[in-house]
């Protein structure tokens, strides 16, 4: 866990679009493993478990579905990414790549609404 933020710092919140809120929550709550907080329309809530550290994501209601490359995406670094890659594919995502630079890998995945991140060694 990290020491308090700077007085004045910024508070991370990682905020979603989707169309289908409930799918794409139950999804990231799963991979994150964050526990879903009472929903506040248009947004369902995922913090972290009771005592961990991590921004809050929000998944908010849109009309219009995902259209283009997404311009910021998610990197979950994790101990043993195939397991992990797996356990996602599992949750409904699609693998769609590796790439690397140097000796850091990563695949490329994307959320049932096509959000795409990486899956990487921590």
């Amino acid at each position: 866990m990290s020491a308090a933020a700077p007085e004045g710092s910024p508070e991370l919140i990682v905020v979603l679009d989707a169309v289908d809120t409930e799918l794409v929550a139950a999804f990231w709550a799963e991979a994150l493993r964050y526990r879903r907080a009472e929903p506040l329309e248009p947004y369902q809530i995922l913090v972290p478990p009771e005592g961990h550290a991590g921004p809050p994501m929000l998944v908010q209601g849109v009309p219009e579905p995902r259209t283009t490359k997404n311009r910021m995406h998610l990197d979950l670094h994790v101990d043993d990414p195939e397991t992990e890659i797996e356990r996602l594919v599992g949750l409904g995502a699609t693998r769609l790549g590796e790439g690397s630079l140097g000796a850091i890998a990563w695949t490329r995945l994307a959320d049932p609404e096509g959000n795409e991140f990486c899956v990487g060694r921590r």
